[in-house]
């Protein structure tokens, strides 16, 4: 059977948004349509998302990283000054910074600093970029993308990505066109094949092409 989805759909599914109607959802042979929505989401160890949108909930940054209280605050304050969020100097007075609704008073880029400082704390085995950096300056992306690759060693990242250069390392790349999986493979082994990620990777022009065949082949 043809398999027919829209890139950020797979993710409302995964987190079961929406419950699918058929078929199954696996992480490490367990069922997630089985299992309670609290073990599905937000628990420690589990899964965590950075959606391209993100949304803050609680009145202070400790509320908002902590929620259920079970990191120490110098924790907290060491994972804001790993996302450039906090200043040494600050000490753990920044716990107490204000958060207006939904994180209001903050930037898109800052709301997805935080949501990343978040899943530091809560160290997922699954961590989901649901186009988190569509919406944010290159300079950002790029300290983002270096916290993923050095922050979550044990972490399986699930990436919706806009950005060709944010994946060319991964060790899986799944290419949907038009609602449908149409390749799957490392970047490396899908440039052998002129599909469609192929065409993707040469649209950008000859000097961005060559330099995303780089990343793919020193990744092999």
């Amino acid at each position: 059977m043809p398999f027919f989805a829209g890139k950020s759909s797979l993710t409302v599914a995964l987190f079961r948004l929406v419950e699918i109607e058929a078929g199954q959802i696996t992480l490490d042979g367990v069922d997630l349509g089985k299992i309670g929505l609290s073990d599905v989401r937000g628990r420690a160890h589990g899964m965590a998302i950075i959606p391209q949108d993100p949304f803050l909930a609680g009145s202070t940054l400790k509320e908002c990283l902590d929620p259920f209280g079970k990191s120490k605050d110098n924790d907290i304050v060491e994972a804001l000054l790993a996302v450039r969020m906090a200043r040494k100097e600050d000490g753990t007075g920044v716990l107490d910074t204000p958060v207006e609704e939904g994180g209001s008073n903050f930037s898109v880029g800052e709301r997805q600093l935080l949501n990343l400082a978040r899943a530091l704390l809560s160290k997922p085995k699954l961590l989901v970029m649901d186009e988190a950096t569509a919406s944010i300056d290159g300079e950002t992306d790029a300290f983002i993308q270096q916290m993923l690759r050095t922050r979550f060693p044990d972490a399986t990242l699930v990436t919706v990505a806009h950005r060709l250069n944010t994946i060319m390392d991964y060790d899986f790349v799944l290419v949907m066109d038009s609602g449908r999986a149409v390749e799957l493979g490392s970047p490396a082994d899908l440039l052998t094949k002129n599909g469609v990620f192929t065409e993707l990777v040469n649209a950008t022009g000859s000097e961005s092409a060559k330099a995303l065949r780089d990343m793919a082949r020193s990744n092999r």
